[in-house]
Protein backbone atom coordinates (compact mmCIF):
# COMPACT_ATOMS: atom_id res chain seq x y z
CA UNK A 1 0.00 0.00 0.00
CA UNK A 2 1.31 3.72 -1.00
CA UNK A 3 2.12 5.71 2.29
CA UNK A 4 -0.22 8.73 2.95
CA UNK A 5 1.15 11.81 2.04
CA UNK A 6 0.09 15.70 2.60
CA UNK A 7 -2.64 16.25 5.54
CA UNK A 8 -1.07 13.84 7.95
CA UNK A 9 2.20 15.46 9.26
CA UNK A 10 3.99 11.96 9.60
CA UNK A 11 4.60 11.62 5.44
CA UNK A 12 5.89 14.60 3.18
CA UNK A 13 5.65 12.34 -0.17
CA UNK A 14 5.54 14.90 -2.92
CA UNK A 15 3.77 13.27 -5.63
CA UNK A 16 3.04 14.17 -8.96
CA UNK A 17 1.41 13.07 -12.00
CA UNK A 18 4.40 11.03 -13.20
CA UNK A 19 4.22 8.97 -10.48
CA UNK A 20 1.22 6.94 -11.65
CA UNK A 21 0.20 5.32 -14.70
CA UNK A 22 -3.38 6.82 -15.69
CA UNK A 23 -6.21 3.86 -16.82
CA UNK A 24 -9.72 4.26 -17.72
CA UNK A 25 -11.91 6.62 -16.42
CA UNK A 26 -14.71 5.90 -13.47
CA UNK A 27 -16.45 8.82 -13.13
CA UNK A 28 -17.24 12.33 -14.03
CA UNK A 29 -19.04 15.09 -11.86
CA UNK A 30 -19.70 18.57 -11.66
CA UNK A 31 -15.48 19.91 -10.69
CA UNK A 32 -13.62 16.88 -12.16
CA UNK A 33 -13.60 13.59 -12.80
CA UNK A 34 -12.84 10.45 -11.72
CA UNK A 35 -9.72 7.66 -13.41
CA UNK A 36 -8.48 4.31 -12.62
CA UNK A 37 -4.79 4.80 -11.75
CA UNK A 38 -1.48 2.91 -10.69
CA UNK A 39 1.32 4.21 -8.53
CA UNK A 40 4.55 3.42 -10.30
CA UNK A 41 6.23 1.62 -7.95
CA UNK A 42 4.01 0.11 -5.97
CA UNK A 43 1.74 -0.74 -8.59
CA UNK A 44 -0.71 -0.11 -5.99
CA UNK A 45 -4.06 0.13 -7.87
CA UNK A 46 -5.78 3.71 -6.77
CA UNK A 47 -8.51 5.87 -7.84
CA UNK A 48 -7.75 9.36 -9.13
CA UNK A 49 -9.70 12.55 -8.64
CA UNK A 50 -8.90 15.20 -10.98
CA UNK A 51 -9.98 18.63 -9.84
CA UNK A 52 -9.80 21.50 -12.32
CA UNK A 53 -9.08 24.49 -10.51
CA UNK A 54 -10.87 26.86 -12.63
CA UNK A 55 -14.61 25.59 -11.34
CA UNK A 56 -12.82 26.03 -7.38
CA UNK A 57 -12.68 29.87 -8.70
CA UNK A 58 -16.56 29.82 -10.50
CA UNK A 59 -17.82 28.50 -7.54
CA UNK A 60 -15.67 29.57 -4.66
CA UNK A 61 -15.52 26.13 -2.88
CA UNK A 62 -11.56 26.90 -1.96
CA UNK A 63 -12.37 26.20 1.81
CA UNK A 64 -15.12 23.42 1.59
CA UNK A 65 -12.93 20.98 -0.73
CA UNK A 66 -10.07 21.72 1.83
CA UNK A 67 -11.88 20.81 4.72
CA UNK A 68 -13.44 17.88 3.13
CA UNK A 69 -9.82 16.83 2.07
CA UNK A 70 -8.73 16.99 5.81
CA UNK A 71 -11.51 15.20 7.02
CA UNK A 72 -11.19 12.17 5.02
CA UNK A 73 -7.45 11.80 5.69
CA UNK A 74 -8.03 11.58 9.09
CA UNK A 75 -11.09 9.19 8.93
CA UNK A 76 -10.08 5.49 9.25
CA UNK A 77 -13.33 2.94 8.95
CA UNK A 78 -13.41 -0.14 7.13
CA UNK A 79 -16.50 1.63 5.02
CA UNK A 80 -15.10 5.09 4.28
CA UNK A 81 -12.50 5.43 1.44
CA UNK A 82 -9.31 6.58 2.75
CA UNK A 83 -7.77 9.74 0.86
CA UNK A 84 -4.44 8.46 0.64
CA UNK A 85 -2.59 12.14 -0.38
CA UNK A 86 -2.88 14.92 -3.46
CA UNK A 87 -0.80 17.17 -5.31
CA UNK A 88 -1.35 19.67 -8.07
CA UNK A 89 -0.49 21.43 -11.08
CA UNK A 90 -1.15 25.15 -12.23
CA UNK A 91 -4.77 23.63 -13.43
CA UNK A 92 -5.93 20.51 -11.43
CA UNK A 93 -5.82 19.11 -7.93
CA UNK A 94 -5.15 15.34 -7.99
CA UNK A 95 -6.99 13.52 -4.96
CA UNK A 96 -5.45 9.62 -4.65
CA UNK A 97 -8.57 7.59 -3.29
CA UNK A 98 -8.63 3.99 -2.22
CA UNK A 99 -9.57 2.47 -4.90
CA UNK A 100 -13.25 0.20 -4.48
CA UNK A 101 -12.22 -3.03 -6.40
CA UNK A 102 -16.71 -3.71 -6.37
CA UNK A 103 -17.20 -0.85 -7.95
CA UNK A 104 -20.36 1.50 -7.53
CA UNK A 105 -23.18 -0.52 -5.50
CA UNK A 106 -26.40 1.89 -7.68
CA UNK A 107 -24.16 -0.66 -10.72
CA UNK A 108 -25.32 -3.55 -9.67
CA UNK A 109 -28.73 -1.99 -8.51
CA UNK A 110 -29.29 -1.27 -11.74
CA UNK A 111 -27.78 -4.87 -13.46
CA UNK A 112 -30.41 -6.69 -11.03
CA UNK A 113 -33.44 -4.50 -10.76
CA UNK A 114 -32.81 -5.09 -7.16
CA UNK A 115 -31.26 -6.50 -4.02
CA UNK A 116 -32.17 -9.45 -1.81
CA UNK A 117 -33.23 -8.67 1.81
CA UNK A 118 -30.27 -9.79 2.78
CA UNK A 119 -28.04 -8.08 0.77
CA UNK A 120 -29.98 -4.45 1.50
CA UNK A 121 -30.39 -5.30 5.04
CA UNK A 122 -26.09 -6.31 5.07
CA UNK A 123 -25.49 -2.64 3.15
CA UNK A 124 -27.65 -0.77 5.18
CA UNK A 125 -25.64 -2.17 8.67
CA UNK A 126 -22.49 -1.15 7.25
CA UNK A 127 -23.79 2.30 5.96
CA UNK A 128 -24.95 2.81 9.51
CA UNK A 129 -21.43 2.09 11.35
CA UNK A 130 -19.97 4.33 8.87
CA UNK A 131 -22.45 7.04 9.78
CA UNK A 132 -22.27 6.65 13.53
CA UNK A 133 -18.37 6.49 13.40
CA UNK A 134 -18.89 9.62 11.35
CA UNK A 135 -20.79 10.85 14.28
CA UNK A 136 -18.65 10.04 16.85
CA UNK A 137 -15.79 12.34 14.63
CA UNK A 138 -18.53 14.72 15.07
CA UNK A 139 -18.67 14.85 11.02
CA UNK A 140 -22.25 14.78 9.27
CA UNK A 141 -23.00 13.87 5.76
CA UNK A 142 -24.24 16.66 3.38
CA UNK A 143 -26.38 15.76 0.48
CA UNK A 144 -28.42 18.10 -0.43
CA UNK A 145 -31.64 16.79 -1.96
CA UNK A 146 -35.61 17.30 -0.80
CA UNK A 147 -35.53 13.69 0.15
CA UNK A 148 -32.45 13.41 1.97
CA UNK A 149 -33.31 17.20 3.90
CA UNK A 150 -37.17 16.24 4.69
CA UNK A 151 -36.62 12.77 5.73
CA UNK A 152 -34.34 9.71 6.75
CA UNK A 153 -31.32 8.87 3.86
CA UNK A 154 -31.18 5.53 4.87
CA UNK A 155 -34.76 4.54 4.79
CA UNK A 156 -34.61 5.80 1.29
CA UNK A 157 -31.84 3.63 0.71
CA UNK A 158 -33.44 0.71 2.01
CA UNK A 159 -36.23 0.84 0.01
CA UNK A 160 -34.82 1.64 -3.42
CA UNK A 161 -32.22 -1.32 -2.54
CA UNK A 162 -35.56 -3.32 -2.22
CA UNK A 163 -37.97 -1.68 -5.01
CA UNK A 164 -35.10 -0.91 -7.20
CA UNK A 165 -36.85 2.54 -7.30
CA UNK A 166 -36.75 5.45 -4.46
CA UNK A 167 -40.07 5.80 -2.82
CA UNK A 168 -41.52 9.15 -4.28
CA UNK A 169 -40.85 8.96 -7.53
CA UNK A 170 -43.37 10.44 -9.89
CA UNK A 171 -43.31 11.78 -13.31
CA UNK A 172 -42.41 15.26 -12.59
CA UNK A 173 -40.47 16.67 -9.98
CA UNK A 174 -42.91 18.88 -8.34
CA UNK A 175 -44.91 15.92 -8.12
CA UNK A 176 -42.29 14.02 -6.58
CA UNK A 177 -41.87 16.73 -4.18
CA UNK A 178 -45.52 16.78 -2.88
CA UNK A 179 -45.63 12.89 -2.27
CA UNK A 180 -42.10 13.54 -0.18
CA UNK A 181 -44.09 16.48 1.79
CA UNK A 182 -47.29 14.08 2.38
CA UNK A 183 -44.70 11.33 3.26
CA UNK A 184 -46.86 9.42 0.63
CA UNK A 185 -45.38 5.61 1.20
CA UNK A 186 -47.07 3.62 -0.29
CA UNK A 187 -45.27 0.19 -1.32
CA UNK A 188 -45.70 -2.28 -4.89
CA UNK A 189 -46.94 -5.58 -4.76
CA UNK A 190 -43.76 -6.63 -6.65
CA UNK A 191 -41.01 -7.94 -5.63
CA UNK A 192 -41.97 -9.56 -2.37
CA UNK A 193 -41.05 -7.60 0.34
CA UNK A 194 -41.45 -8.75 3.95
CA UNK A 195 -43.50 -6.91 6.72
CA UNK A 196 -40.20 -6.47 8.98
CA UNK A 197 -38.42 -4.52 5.83
CA UNK A 198 -41.44 -2.59 5.33
CA UNK A 199 -42.11 -2.07 9.17
CA UNK A 200 -38.02 -0.64 9.11
CA UNK A 201 -38.72 1.69 5.99
CA UNK A 202 -41.86 3.17 7.33
CA UNK A 203 -40.23 3.73 11.03
CA UNK A 204 -37.60 6.25 8.77
CA UNK A 205 -39.62 7.58 6.53
CA UNK A 206 -40.85 9.93 8.93
CA UNK A 207 -41.22 13.92 8.53
CA UNK A 208 -40.72 14.71 12.44
CA UNK A 209 -36.85 13.89 12.51
CA UNK A 210 -37.05 13.38 16.27
CA UNK A 211 -39.34 10.47 15.50
CA UNK A 212 -37.61 8.31 13.55
CA UNK A 213 -35.74 5.74 14.36
CA UNK A 214 -31.81 6.54 16.03
CA UNK A 215 -28.42 4.65 14.32
CA UNK A 216 -28.50 2.08 17.12
CA UNK A 217 -32.62 0.81 16.58
CA UNK A 218 -31.76 0.72 13.24
CA UNK A 219 -29.07 -1.82 13.92
CA UNK A 220 -31.52 -3.44 16.74
CA UNK A 221 -34.32 -3.54 14.49
CA UNK A 222 -35.99 -7.53 13.62
CA UNK A 223 -35.28 -7.24 9.99
CA UNK A 224 -31.49 -5.57 10.47
CA UNK A 225 -31.01 -8.67 13.20
CA UNK A 226 -32.46 -11.33 10.85
CA UNK A 227 -31.27 -10.42 7.51
CA UNK A 228 -27.55 -9.32 7.91
CA UNK A 229 -25.16 -11.26 7.12
CA UNK A 230 -22.36 -10.58 9.32
CA UNK A 231 -19.37 -11.61 7.08
CA UNK A 232 -20.41 -8.93 4.14
CA UNK A 233 -20.17 -5.69 7.00
CA UNK A 234 -17.14 -4.32 6.83
CA UNK A 235 -15.99 -4.79 3.74
CA UNK A 236 -15.59 -2.42 0.78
Amino acid sequence: MISLSQGEGNSKREWSLKDFEIGKPLGKGKFGRVYLAREVKSKYIVALKIIFKEQLEKYRIHHQLRREMEIQTSLRHPNILLLLGWFHDSVRIFLILEFAYGGELYNELRKHGHLSEEQAATYIVSLTTALAYCHEKHVIHRDIKPENLLLDHEGILCYEFLYGAPPFESESQSDTFKRIMKVDLSFPSTPNVSMEAKNLISLLLVKDSSKRLSLQKIMEHPWIVKNANPKGIGKK
